[in-house]
C-alpha cells in the first residue's frame, strides 16, 4: 500500500518533459549515488513490515517546479519507485516543498510541517535559493546545523539533497561554497547526502547530455525525465542504505 500527500505549492511547466522516444538511460556512477551512512530507522521498519513515512521538505525542486503534473514530481516518483521495490510495504511520502524557500524558512517549518508527521525518513533539499539570491552563506550553515539537531532529536533518518547542476546556478560563484557547506555538514553530523549536483554534472559532462535533456526551458528546474531518474536513483540508494547488513556497519 502506498500513499502520497502533496503540498499545494505545485508549479507546472508545459515544456518540461522530454520526448519519450529520445529519453536517455537513467544511470549514474555508484560512488555518486551511494549513501555513506545506514538508514537505521527505515531498515527497522522494512524488517518488521511496519509502515514507512517519508517527509520531503525543500523548495521548488521538491514542490515540483518544471514537472508537467503532480505525478511527475520527485516525491511522487519516489513513492512509485519505492512501492515497486517494496511491494508488500505500506509507504507514505509527504511533499512539504514550497517554491522559493531558503533554509531559514524551512527550519521555521520543521516543527509543524515535518516533525509533527513523526517521519521515519526526512529528505531535505536545500541551498539553491540562497545561492541564486547572492545571500551570505554563514547563516545557512548555522541554520542547517540546527535543523539537523532537531531531526536527530526526533530519531528520524535524514538525507540531504544539494543544489541542481544548471546554468542559472552555475553562473553564481557561491555555488561551490554551498556544495562544500552541505557536504561538510553531512560529514560532521554523520548524515546522508544524495549528491544531486554531482549526478547532474555527470549527466552533462560525462554522459554528454545537453542541458535541454534534463532541465526545463528556464534552464534552472528539472523536468519530468530528470525528476523520474533522480527518484529512481534515490530509491535504490535508500534501499541499499536500509539493508539489514548495512545497519550497524558504520558505527
Amino acid at each position: 500500500m502506498a500513499a502520497l500527500a502533496h503540498a499545494p505549492a505545485f508549479a507546472q511547466s508545459a515544456s518540461s518533459s522530454t520526448d519519450a522516444s529520445a529519453q536517455p538511460a537513467c544511470v549514474a556512477p555508484a560512488d555518486l549515488t551511494r549513501l555513506d551512512h545506514p538508514l537505521a530507522r527505515t531498515a527497522q521498519h522494512i524488517a518488521t513490515r511496519a509502515p514507512i513515512k517519508i517527509v520531503a521538505i525543500g523548495s521548488s525542486s521538491t514542490a515540483g517546479a518544471g514537472a508537467s503534473s503532480a505525478a511527475a514530481t520527485y516525491p511522487s516518483r519516489l513513492l512509485s519507485e519505492l512501492s515497486r521495490l517494496l511491494p508488500d510495504d505500506s509507504i507514505t511520502v509527504v511533499n512539504r516543498g514550497i517554491n522559493g524557500e531558503e533554509i531559514s524558512q524551512m527550519l521555521a517549518r520543521l516543527p509543524a510541517h515535518v516533525l509533527q508527521q513523526n517521519p521515519d525518513l526526512v529528505i531535505w533539499q536545500l541551498g539553491t535559493n540562497a545561492v541564486l539570491r547572492d545571500h551570505p552563506l554563514a547563516p545557512p550553515a548555522s541554520l542547517l546545523r540546527e535543523g539537523l539537531r532537531q531531526l536527530k532529536a526526533a530519531y528520524a533518518d535524514v538525507i540531504l539533497i544539494d543544489p541542481q547542476f544548471a546554468p542559472k546556478v552555475l553562473a553564481k560563484p557561491e555555488i561551490d561554497q554551498m556544495i562544500d557547506l552541505i557536504a561538510t555538514a553531512s560529514q560532521r553530523e554523520r548524515i546522508d547526502l544524495f549528491r544531486r549536483f554531482a549526478i547532474m554534472r555527470h549527466w552533462h559532462e560525462i554522459a554528454r547530455m545537453p542541458f535541454e535533456a534534463f532541465l526545463s526551458a528556464d534552464q534552472l528546474h528539472m523536468n519530468d525525465w530528470s525528476y523520474g531518474c533522480f527518484a529512481k536513483l534515490l530509491a535504490n540508494s535508500i534501499i541499499d542504505a536500509a539493508r539489514p547488513a548495512t545497519v550497524g556497519s558504520n558505527p
